[in-house]
């Protein structure tokens, strides 16, 4: 098993000597890597020690409630403190129950009682990780925030921004739209320039008991074995949905319209329709959702609110991308910010992220409030 204490290594990182540039790494420097117990954090922290930085491991405890499936379980923090003991660094825990339950989890419920789609992911991003933890440590002394977040970090557009990590398959630059130059400046990603193939080879060149473990991609808090209704039922009333066809004729239920999304198509009772039909609009107040074929869901734009900007706000034409495993379509922006479609796509639902790129350059990124018809 190889030991890394600082730069003094016994096993050569592969292609660490040309591939890994971590930004800003001009003079040796103190960072503090929050460790989540998976491969890419463990090969993070020790492509810092492979650059001779000071590293401390730190993993975030968030949730305190039932766990089957996602990040941040027991297991975890014990892979992370694991990790750190081989790699020869100290590792802490530091407990944000209160900041994930009140931003993250009461925000996920909330969304849905306004009949919402939430995405967790990015919550948890913006306001636990860049912000919080960013925060502390800032007041701690450390000089960068690092994660195994698969994204890089450009100055092609004036100032820093977020670009897309090299393995597209792995890349995480929509769950992160969020992040300014500002917060750019004081963070690391060193295995953005990896492919995920290559990360596992490191992990297992340097003997990490995660070199080869699952990724986990579920929702932390919601458990398989309970699922989202049974959570949701737990915290808020949930009410039975009447389902219409576009010209308002009834034509069936579904169990709860706090749990219907635009696009869905599982889960409605359509008696047997049969062509398929899917949400192309849920209205939280008279609890009605009405469905129709795939052509009803194109939509030419988005209504968007919330905008967040990597260095200035853009109009004109850009790139956008409606789901963390989607592809950027051609889009524009008007003066209002809002989104047109160069050809109609499907709708997005409300609560959802708009992430807008040039190229592989995260320009910001916005909240889906509805649709341009």
């Amino acid at each position: 098993m190889t030991q890394l204490h600082g730069a003094a290594t016994k096993t050569q990182l592969h292609g660490a000597a040309t591939k890994t540039q971590l930004h800003g790494a001009a003079t040796k420097s103190k960072v503090l890597v929050a460790m989540s117990g998976g491969v890419d954090s463990s090969v993070a922290a020790a492509l810092c020690l492979r650059k001779g930085h000071e590293v401390v491991g730190v993993t975030l405890k968030l949730w305190g409630g039932p766990q089957d499936q996602g990040c941040c379980a027991v297991s975890d923090v014990d892979d992370a403190r694991r990790v750190c003991q081989q790699l020869g660094i100290d590792h802490f825990v530091f407990n944000y129950a209160a900041e994930f339950e009140r931003d993250v989890v009461e925000t996920y419920v909330d969304a849905h009682r306004r009949g919402l789609t939430p995405n967790p992911c990015i919550a948890c991003n913006r306001h636990v990780k860049f912000d919080v933890l960013l925060d502390r440590a800032r007041r701690l002394g450390f000089d960068r925030l690092v994660t195994g977040h698969h994204v890089r970090i450009s100055s092609r557009s004036g100032g820093l921004a977020l670009q897309r990590g090299t393995d597209s398959a792995k890349d995480q630059s929509y769950v992160l739209y969020m992040l300014s130059a500002s917060d750019l400046a004081d963070v690391w990603f060193p295995v953005g320039d990896y492919r995920k193939d290559e990360l596992r080879a490191i992990a297992s060149e340097l003997g990490l008991r995660t070199a080869q473990k699952a990724e986990s991609q579920d929702v932390c808090f919601i458990t398989e074995t309970a699922g989202r209704e049974r959570f949701l039922a737990e915290r808020i009333d949930l009410h039975t949905a009447e389902l219409v066809d576009t010209s308002g004729r009834r034509i069936g239920t579904a169990p709860a319209v706090e749990l219907v999304t635009v696009g869905q198509r599982k889960g409605l009772d359509l008696g047997g329709a049969p062509q398929r039909r899917y949400a192309i609009e849920v209205d939280i107040g008279t609890r009605r959702v009405t469905v129709g074929g795939v052509d009803d869901l194109a939509a030419r734009g988005v209504q968007l609110v919330d905008h967040r900007w990597a260095n200035r706000s853009v109009a004109g034409d850009i790139l956008a991308q409606t789901s963390a495993h989607g592809h950027a379509l051609p889009a524009s922006l008007d003066a209002e910010g809002q989104l047109h479609w160069i050809e109609p796509q499907r709708r997005v639902a409300a609560g959802q992220a708009v992430v807008f790129y040039e190229g592989d350059e995260v320009l910001g990124g916005a909240t889906a409030a509805g649709h341009l018809a």
